[in-house]
């Protein structure tokens, strides 16, 4: 495997955890609609927050679900086998939680409080662990790109 294949993953996944928190500020920004006055709500829906927020969602479960089988195939490839770990078994509760938030869009659309509290506890749930996970990337990418340091023996 091109020694460059290696960084598709993090990449794509620091690019996915920029878009969860942009997702993150959308949803807020939304919610904040329902609370304000007649005026600042007037000023705030043709910024179509809960659209863009909803819509992201769709791209952030693909993005999420493609990441977490790209980053196991290209251990697979590098390796022969997966690297059973906290890396990826905390990657693999992400994927499960995003899916679980996306299950939730139908009783969102219909406004149901329980809903948007599940919602919003799965995805801080989402973040605090893919925090994680990024940190936890960046060891695996100074392992790497110490490894490409080292010659390879003759």
């Amino acid at each position: 495997m091109p020694f460059a294949l290696n960084f598709v993953h993090p990449v794509l996944m620091w690019g996915l955890l920029g878009l969860m928190l942009y997702s993150g500020y959308l949803g807020l920004k939304a919610s904040q609609i329902r609370k304000v006055g007649p005026e600042e709500r007037k000023a705030m829906l043709p910024l179509h927050f809960g659209q863009r927020h909803a819509q992201l969602g769709v791209v952030i479960l693909g993005l999420t679900l493609l990441g977490a089988a790209g980053g196991m195939g290209a251990t697979f490839l590098k390796n022969g086998k997966l690297i059973l770990g906290p890396h990826l078994f905390v990657g693999l509760a992400v994927a499960v939680l995003v899916v679980a938030t996306a299950s939730l869009g139908p009783s969102l659309q219909k406004g149901k409080d329980w809903a948007r509290g599940l919602h919003i506890a799965l995805n801080g749930g989402v973040l605090l662990l893919f925090g994680w996970q990024a940190i936890s990337g960046v060891a695996i990418v100074q392992k790497l790109l110490s490894s490409a340091a080292v010659p390879a023996p003759a």
